[in-house]
């Protein structure tokens, strides 16, 4: 096997796979052609209508599940960035994420894609959200953990009830860390969130988030491609006592993150520091579904368009799980993937 060559008429894609906090990320490292286009936003809408079946087979089964998650990493837009990257799911392409900034930065960084010395070396990436900074930890020669400062976060819309059918009259938030939520109170709503609820977490969330796109429009203050309600992400108290909460993100078409979702902690301290829960430099640390976690802060206040919004620092870990070579045989009928959900 090891000197397997397939056919010529075969595309083959490798990749660099990893997880953070339970979350998976595969890194695309090889078999794309160039793609075109001045800015991310440009690059992966030329990849979404020219290359979605690479999306489609490497999410999908047989090669990944109805949660895989992925990246494409493209050149920088801006002049001191170090690449740019766009983000890869079951139903599409996301706007931001914090665990794959996460993961990237750890990826990038221990396997040598980027050389950069010191004990805290910095990684900026553009993502479709705009610019993201990473700050790595090393220790003994690799890194333990990643801080990020993330985009502008902002809170449009408080205290917002709307009718879910098969539910029933649901209170929900709307937050912006990267990407917009509906943020839903677990307990409120008789949801455990555990693995033991992980579908009727998924059904649930999938119901509460097209009640909600149909209740209000979403509306990014600066781009068409970023105005869409992602997900819903429950809340609740920790399973830990010495942590400030739980979150469990549904997101795309009914993905669960395993992690406790960077962009959702991110929408969370928006969301608290709105309400006066939460002051700049507070440190929380939020739960996922496995009892994994992320640290968030909020790192200063700021304006968003016509929004009071927030800079939230993200802080989690990753590691490195393998890399893979994938073969697209041209004669497979399920070449470009299929998925169950």
């Amino acid at each position: 096997m090891a000197g397997f060559n397939p056919p010529v008429d075969w595309k083959v894609i490798t990749t660099l796979d990893g997880h953070t906090a339970g979350e998976p990320l595969r890194l695309i490292t090889g078999g794309l052609p160039d793609i075109p286009g001045r800015t991310v936003l440009e690059k992966r809408r030329w990849f979404r209508e020219h290359l979605d079946h690479i999306r489609t087979g490497l999410m999908f089964e047989p090669r990944g599940h109805a949660d895989m998650y992925g990246a494409v990493m493209v050149p920088p837009e801006t002049p001191d960035g170090d690449f740019g990257v766009f983000f890869l799911h079951n139903e599409g392409y996301s706007t931001m994420c914090g665990h794959a900034v996460i993961a990237l930065a750890t990826m990038t960084l221990d396997a040598g894609m980027i050389d950069r010395d010191g004990e805290n070396p910095v990684i900026r990436m553009d993502t479709p959200a705009g610019r993201v900074t990473a700050v790595a930890h090393r220790s003994s020669g690799r890194v333990r953990s990643v801080t990020f400062r993330n985009v502008p976060s902002f809170a449009p819309l408080l205290d917002r009830e709307v009718e879910v059918p098969g539910i029933g009259r649901v209170r929900y938030d709307v937050a912006f860390g990267g990407a917009f939520y509906a943020f839903c109170d677990a307990d409120e709503l008789g949801l455990d969130m555990t693995a033991a609820e992980y579908n009727r977490l998924i059904d649930w969330g999938r119901r509460i988030k097209r009640a909600v796109s149909a209740d209000v429009e979403i509306r990014h203050p600066f781009q068409e491609d970023l105005s869409f309600l992602y997900g819903t992400i429950f809340t609740g108290r920790p399973r830990n006592a010495d942590r400030h909460s739980r979150n469990v993100c549904i997101f795309a078409e009914g993905e669960v993150d395993r992690s406790p979702t960077g962009t959702g902690v991110s929408a969370r301290a928006a969301l608290h520091h709105a309400r006066g829960e939460m002051v700049v430099g507070e440190w929380i640390t939020v739960e996922s579904i496995l009892d994994t976690t992320f640290d968030v802060r909020v790192a200063e206040e700021a304006t968003f368009g016509p929004f009071p919004a927030v800079v939230p620092e993200v802080r989690g870990s990753a590691s490195i799980t393998g890399e893979h070579r994938f073969f697209f045989d041209p004669a497979d009928p399920l070449e470009r993937g299929f998925i169950f959900r």
